[in-house]
């Protein structure tokens, strides 16, 4: 068992170190630390949506197989996003060949030699053990398209008797149970990210809510001066008064901002926005935004607007 050290918190080496000797709960921290910037990475590619979510409910899967592939502990944040990147392009794709997506290659190793099956065995054991405490039907699925020969989406339909659409849907929650078992271990056994979340949480709702009183000082000190913003439509703004203009036009639209979801790590926070648009003006804005912020001494340096995608009928009706 690796050491992790208590004093100031786990680095990210430690971390990697303990989860490739088995240690689940050091990789549920690792993925709770990285989580922002993998969605970061994920609403990049495929906008802000649930694909988003899925394709980093996925990555942690892939973590969760292949830590022991990392070879710089140092460098596990690049490597988190380049899985989550080729998640992502494979989502993209939509290929639906035996192995021919990334979380099959990492799951399934039918014949490791001696040291990988020590160096993974502690993890293999969880994986099964997580695998159990899911429902017969979805436990089916994980197991043919992960751990056996049937691995296309017809295959695994022809032999559970369901539809390739059922197949699908019990595969996305089959992962993202599995998902969370793993990043439900960090919150067992650590508490750093948990409290980090709230106290960004905390922060996202004081500022929300300064902007709905009307106290637009305190809003702004949220945002760096020298404040970078990158824009939906692709162009670039630079200092805090776009961000400002923005949200004075929505108050004054009666356009009312709900906190959904935030994702906290060290450098980097993401606000999930619900977007309630007045009675009078249905189609004002998306029914929802994700800010993603990079954070430089507490306040936001650089951000990046996402909206989400109408409803095809409210798209419709608009026209």
């Amino acid at each position: 068992m690796v050491a992790i050290p208590s004093g100031g918190g786990p680095t990210d080496a430690d971390l990697v170190r303990a989860a490739q000797v088995g240690e689940v709960s050091a990789l549920g921290l690792l993925l709770a630390r990285h989580r922002s910037a993998m969605l970061a990475v994920a609403i990049t590619l495929l906008g802000y949506g649930p694909d988003a979510e899925d394709a980093v409910q996925d990555a942690t899967v892939v973590a969760l197989r292949r830590v022991g592939d990392v070879r710089d502990p140092e460098a596990v944040g690049p490597w988190l996003r380049a899985v989550v990147r080729n998640v992502c392009r494979a989502r993209r794709a939509r290929h639906d060949l035996p192995l021919d997506d990334p979380l099959a290659a990492a799951l399934r190793s039918p014949e490791p030699d001696p040291a990988e099956a020590l160096e993974r065995h502690a993890l293999r054991d969880w994986v099964w053990h997580a695998l159990e405490q899911l429902s017969p039907r979805l436990r089916l699925v994980l197991v043919l398209r992960y751990f056996t020969g049937v691995t296309t989406y017809q295959d695994i339909a022809d032999v559970c008797g369901v539809p390739i659409g059922t197949v699908r849907s019990r595969l996305a929650e089959a992962r993202d149970r599995l998902a969370r078992a793993v990043l439900a271990t960090a919150e067992a056994a650590h508490d750093d990210s948990a409290s980090l979340t709230s106290a960004r949480w905390r922060r996202a709702e004081e500022t929300l809510s300064a902007a709905r009183r009307g106290d637009l000082g305190t809003f702004a000190a949220y945002w760096s001066p020298t404040l970078e913003g990158h824009w939906p439509r692709g162009d670039r703004s630079f200092g805090r008064q776009r961000v400002l203009g923005v949200l004075e036009r929505d108050l004054d639209a009666g356009v009312h901002h709900h906190l959904a979801n935030v994702v906290a790590g060290r450098d980097l926070t993401i606000w999930e926005i619900e977007l309630v648009n007045p009675p009078d003006d249905p189609f004002h804005c998306p029914p929802g935004a994700v800010w993603i912020h990079h954070l430089e001494s507490g306040r936001a340096q650089r951000c990046r607007l996402f909206h989400a995608r109408r409803p095809v009928e409210h798209s419709a009706a608009a026209a």
